[in-house]
C-alpha cells in the first residue's frame, strides 16, 4: 500500500518576484526550499510507515527539474520513492490545475499499487489558500480530512482512518474510509533531519520523471491555460508607523495615561 506524500518546492524569501505579464513567480535568482508545511506531512507519512510496516511512503511534486532536490531531500528522510511531475504545459498553473495534474499522477501510482492515504500540508507559504489537498481529494473521489493536529489511528483491514482535527476553539475527532487525503497543521509532529548515509543512499536513488506524454492530460486543462485564477498583482500593503508611548523603561502608568490621551484624542473612546 502507498502512502502518497505532496511536496511543493516553494521560495525561501519573503520578497517574491511575479512577472507583470504573466502573473507567474519569476524563479531566477530566489533560493528554494521545501514548504515548511509539507515537512510535517512527510514526517507524519514516515510515523504512519515506521508503524503500521506495511505502507509504502512515495512523495510527488509538481515543479520545474531543480526540484528534484527537493525530492531527493525526501528520500533521505525516508521516502521509498519519489516522482517530480515536470512539464512546461504544467507550468504557470493555479490550485485547479495543480490539482488537476496531482490527481492524476496519483491515480497511476494507485495502478501500480493501492493508495491507502495521501498526506499534504495545511498550505503552502507562498499562495496560502490550502485549496489542492481538498482539489486531489475531490478529483479522486478521495474521504477529506484537513487541518488534522493528530492521526488517532488507522485500522487498515476495516480500512478506517481516525483523526483529530483543530476548529475554533475546540477539537473534533472524525472518522473516514480509506482511500482518505488528511492535511495537517504543524502542531502534528515535530519533523526528524536526515543522517548522513541516508543523504548518501539519497544521491544515488532515481528520481522518477513524468511529464505530459506520460500523464496525457488535456493541455486546455492543465497550466496556465488551464488555470481559472491568475495573479494579476502582488504586492506588501503599506503600514502606518507604530509610536512608542512612555520613555520604554518600565513606567507602564505613564504609558497607560499617554495611550489614554490618545485614544480620546482620536475619539476611539469617551469619558
Amino acid at each position: 500500500m502507498y502512502i502518497v506524500c505532496c511536496i511543493k518546492q516553494v521560495p525561501d524569501t519573503t520578497q517574491v518576484k511575479i512577472d507583470p505579464v504573466t502573473g507567474t513567480l519569476v524563479r531566477e535568482g530566489v533560493p528554494f526550499i521545501m514548504n515548511p508545511f509539507d515537512t510535517h506531512a512527510l514526517e507524519e507519512s514516515l510515523r504512519i510507515k515506521d508503524r503500521y510496516g506495511l505502507l509504502r511512503v512515495v512523495a510527488i511534486s509538481m515543479g520545474p527539474p531543480d526540484t528534484e532536490v527537493t525530492l531527493r531531500k525526501t528520500i533521505s528522510l525516508g521516502a521509498d520513492e519519489a516522482v517530480l511531475l515536470s512539464d512546461r504545459a504544467f507550468g504557470g498553473a493555479d490550485t485547479l490545475a495543480t490539482s488537476i495534474v496531482l490527481a492524476e499522477a496519483i491515480k497511476r501510482l494507485a495502478e501500480q499499487e493501492e493508495v491507502a492515504l495521501v498526506l499534504c500540508g495545511r498550505q503552502t507559504i507562498d499562495g496560502d489558500t490550502a485549496q489542492v489537498g481538498p482539489g486531489i481529494a475531490t478529483r479522486l473521489g478521495y474521504s477529506q480530512l484537513t487541518m488534522v493536529d493528530r492521526i488517532e489511528g488507522i485500522d487498515l483491514p476495516a480500512r478506517k482512518v481516525r483523526v483529530r482535527r483543530k476548529l475554533e476553539g475546540r477539537h473534533e475527532i472524525v472518522e473516514a474510509p480509506l482511500p482518505a487525503m488528511i492535511s495537517v497543521l504543524r502542531e502534528v509532529n515535530t519533523p526528524r533531519y536526515p543522517t548522513v548515509p541516508m543523504r548518501l543512499m539519497a544521491e544515488d536513488t532515481a528520481v522518477v520523471l513524468w511529464d505530459n506524454k506520460v500523464l496525457k492530460l488535456d493541455e486546455e486543462t492543465i497550466g496556465l491555460k488551464g488555470s481559472a485564477t491568475q495573479v494579476r498583482r502582488i504586492f506588501s500593503p503599506e503600514r502606518a508607523k507604530g509610536e512608542i508611548l512612555g520613555d520604554g523603561i518600565g513606567n507602564p502608568e505613564e504609558a497607560a495615561h499617554l495611550l489614554l490621551d490618545k485614544l480620546i484624542e482620536r475619539d476611539i473612546i469617551s469619558l
